[in-house]
């Protein structure tokens, strides 16, 4: 399989940006193309210092015996900052505005680019705190939820409000709501055990009930939640049924218009 330096490179960084947080053996790499382990590492600086000036993730490598490298996923200060400014000021029009101070991002949240973009960049918020499972809910939660699982090599669990029997068993946790109501979610027993460490993400936080009871299930798991996600978050109220959280955007109305401004990601 030995072949020109320049298709190698193409290679191996394809196979990094197709499974991220997954690693690639260096040993294995090594003897598949024919070249020295030594080589392959050059190779593997070489992709990572362009991935970093593409602003789009860096190439983390294990020097131990296993010696092995992986690429995760991390847009840059300058493509967090541009990207979601930009998604803010298309959300910031009146006719995004929806009953009950919503605001209407479901096409958006639904495109892939910028569900990607938004995954990866929650990824980039909780990679360091090593989750082993991301746990979000039905139904606006998942594309966001599904590509920061992605990015961190990690599966989704998604809770459901209507258990389904093609889901196996589950566990079943009741939660107050805003509004004084109780409700119910579901996830399945196969989802989770106790050694998970849960990153909880969700499109949008207004009292914080829905994260409340996403935590609510990861203590009946005796899991260890590792943070909450949150791609909008709203102003209003202050006080929410959980502190402890991140948002990407946070919304507010002002005189019948929608304005939705980038939070601090530092």
């Amino acid at each position: 399989m030995r072949g020109k330096r320049t298709e190698r490179l193409i290679r191996i960084a394809t196979r990094m940006l197709l499974r991220p947080s997954r690693q690639v053996s260096l040993t294995d790499t090594a003897s598949g193309f024919g070249v020295s382990k030594t080589l392959i590492s050059d190779d593997i600086e070489i992709i990572s210092e362009a991935l970093k000036n593409e602003g789009v993730g860096s190439v983390l490598t294990d020097r131990g015996r296993s010696g092995g490298a992986y690429f995760m996923p991390s847009p840059s200060r300058e493509q967090r900052e541009s990207k979601l400014k930009d998604l803010s000021k298309q959300l910031s029009v009146p006719e995004r505005l929806l009953p009950g101070e919503l605001v209407y991002y479901t096409d958006l949240l639904f495109e892939p680019s910028w569900a990607s973009f938004l995954g990866f960049t929650m990824a980039s918020l909780f990679g360091g705190k090593g989750p082993t499972v991301v746990m979000t809910s039905e139904v606006k939660g998942i594309p966001v939820a599904f590509f920061t699982a992605y990015a961190l090599g990690v599966p989704l669990a998604v809770c459901r409000f209507r258990n389904r029997p093609s889901d196996g068993p589950a566990v079943g946790v009741h939660f107050p709501t805003g509004n004084g109501d109780v409700r119910t979610m579901y996830l399945g027993t196969r989802f989770l055990d106790r050694s998970s460490k849960v990153l909880v993400v969700d499109d949008f936080m207004r009292g914080g009930s829905t994260a409340s009871g996403m935590l609510l299930m990861a203590r009946e798991f005796n899991t260890s939640v590792m943070g909450v996600g949150i791609f909008i978050s709203s102003a209003d109220p202050k006080k929410k049924a959980i502190s402890d959280y991140r948002s990407l955007l946070e919304l507010s109305v002002v005189k019948g218009i929608p304005h939705l401004s980038v939070s601090d990601l530092s």
